[in-house]
Order: C-alpha cells, then sequence, then structure tokens
C-alpha cells in the first residue's frame, strides 16, 4: 500500500524529500506535483520501476518517459545543446515545457527514442519537484499521470491515493495540480516545432 505525505507546496519539509527520495532509490514509483499537472516517477537507472510506471498509466515499453531535470547544467549533462537551443531553454526554464533533444551518452540507451536518439527533458519551477531533485542529486524519470482511456490527469490527491494505492509505493500531497500538462516542444530540427499545445505560451516556438 503506498505511502501518503503532506508536503507544503512552498516550503517542502526536509524529512519527508529525504523519505521520498529514499523510496525513489529503493526501486520506488511515485506520484508528485509538478508546475503543470500531477506526474508518476521513479529512479532514471532502474529499469524495473520504470516498467512498473509504464504499467501504471497503461503503456508499452515504445512510449517515451522524460527525464525530469534541477537546471540547465543538469540539462546540459544529457542532451545535446547548441547555443541557439540554449538560449530557448534559459528562457523558459523553468517553466511547464518539455524539450525534445537528442540525448548523451549519460542517457541509459533504453530511454532513447529507438530511431531519433532524442529524449524529452523537463525543468519544473515547482518548489517539491526542486527539492526532490535537490537531494536526489539526479534527474527524475518521468510521465503525466494520465491514465489509461482517460482524458485528463488525475489532480486531487485523495483520488490519487484512492485509485493507485496497491501500484504506487508514494503519493506526494502538494495541493491540487491543474489539469493541463506541459507543452512539449521539439528542439532537434531547424525550427522549434510544438508537439503539443499543454501549459505555458508555446508563442516563441511558433514560426
Amino acid at each position: 500500500m503506498a505511502q501518503f505525505f503532506n508536503i507544503h507546496a512552498d516550503n517542502p519539509q526536509a524529512r519527508l524529500i529525504q523519505q521520498a527520495v529514499d523510496i525513489l532509490k529503493r526501486g520506488g514509483v511515485i506520484v508528485y506535483p509538478t508546475d503543470s499537472c500531477y506526474a508518476l516517477g521513479c529512479h532514471i537507472g532502474d529499469k524495473e520501476a520504470a516498467m512498473r510506471l509504464l504499467s501504471v498509466r497503461g503503456l508499452d515499453t515504445g512510449h517515451d518517459l522524460t527525464l525530469v531535470c534541477r537546471d540547465l547544467s543538469e540539462l546540459g549533462r544529457y542532451a545535446q545543446v547548441d547555443n541557439g537551443q540554449f538560449r530557448l531553454l534559459k528562457a523558459h526554464t523553468p517553466g511547464p515545457y518539455t524539450f525534445i533533444l537528442r540525448g548523451t551518452r549519460e542517457v541509459p540507451k533504453r530511454l532513447l527514442h529507438k530511431k531519433r536518439d532524442t529524449i524529452g527533458l523537463r525543468v519544473p519551477g515547482h518548489p517539491i519537484v526542486q527539492a526532490l531533485l535537490a537531494e536526489l542529486g539526479e534527474p527524475i524519470l518521468s510521465s503525466t499521470l494520465l491514465l489509461d482511456g482517460e482524458d485528463v490527469p488525475l489532480t486531487e490527491p485523495w483520488e490519487i491515493r484512492e485509485r493507485l494505492e496497491h501500484q504506487v509505493d508514494l503519493v506526494i500531497d502538494g495541493g491540487a495540480c491543474g489539469l493541463t500538462p506541459s507543452t512539449v516542444v521539439d528542439l532537434t530540427a531547424d525550427m522549434p516545432v510544438v508537439l503539443r499545445y499543454g501549459k505555458g505560451d508555446a508563442s516563441d516556438f511558433e514560426a
């Protein structure tokens, strides 16, 4: 049965953040709030945890997951970023955006797009996520908490706990999140391409 932590959205309790990170390091799958909506997360190096995360979503192994990073320097470790891309990233991070970039050798091969060697990366501004990432010291492998057959993500922590208490190891209650996932932008071509319109102004990425 999943544990349930009530963590302050603006001033996360260090003790609870440390316990949450311990769960991630032990192979747990967690639910946590972001600056767009709630997400599922697990340790980047744990293949079994990633499979469990996909199972909760009702997805197969071909689905692309996202690396949630603490800042641009961490993002740059896992993605190939040129000067033009860096300027766009700097102007829109932290924020509710997911960027598709070519991965570096730091990204486990199984997480890269099989044909393009790309990976989705995010730098959220939510204090709980930032606290988790600071304690963990590396990205969280993540996916929006959108269950199979449903049109909008789960947003109420009590409902998440009720529906997923036997499928995840921890639900972090950081208050109600929105229903709109991040805007997804592909930065691998000469010009940015918006793949999904979500939370966050996409006008800077449109020709």
